[in-house]
């Protein structure tokens, strides 16, 4: 199973990403409400691999010092073909791609691989929305995406995806 890093949003934004959860269920689209785990929230994925050692957690809690770190999220996007993810982007600010490469480095020792598109230089920062939507539901679903929303990053979490916990960082 996977294991990942991932970033946390202020109250206020993660608010905002599940009204859009909510928009997208009222209009029969599926969404990130689908996942019934207590651990369940927006974020942002820096890192992926396929074992990340606990090893990582001190290293990574050094970086408390770049929180918050404001974003904006912005326009939606799709991944994929046949069935879809539908995101939003996270504008890849400097200070943002700074703290990835910086994450990505200090998880390399503890990794045993990562997932290309989440390298330095390859990633797409985003937020999940839902996933696994038919190209007839992508117009229904654009119309439930606002436009740009100033938000701040608060928190970094390590989800281990083999015992399903989330390892709360910063």
């Amino acid at each position: 199973m996977a294991h990942s890093i991932e970033l946390t949003f202020d109250d206020q934004t993660d608010a905002a990403l599940r009204a859009v959860w909510d928009a997208l269920d009222a209009a029969g689209v599926p969404s990130q409400n689908r996942v019934q785990s207590d651990t369940n929230r927006p974020h942002v994925t820096v890192t992926v691999a396929g074992h990340l050692d606990a090893g990582v957690d001190a290293g990574l809690a050094t970086l408390g010092d770049r929180f918050p770190l404001p974003c904006t999220v912005g326009a939606p996007l799709l991944f994929g073909h046949g069935r879809f993810v539908l995101a939003q982007l996270i504008v890849a600010s400097a200070p943002l791609l700074d703290l990835h490469r910086d994450i990505h480095t200090l998880c390399a020792p503890y990794r045993d691989v990562s997932v290309p598109h989440t390298e330095p230089g390859q990633w797409t920062p985003h937020a999940t929305l839902g996933r696994r939507l038919s190209a007839e539901q992508i117009g229904v679903a654009l119309a439930c995406v606002p436009g740009d929303l100033s938000a701040a990053f608060v928190g970094l979490r390590r989800w281990d995806g083999d015992a399903k916990v989330e390892h709360r960082l910063i």
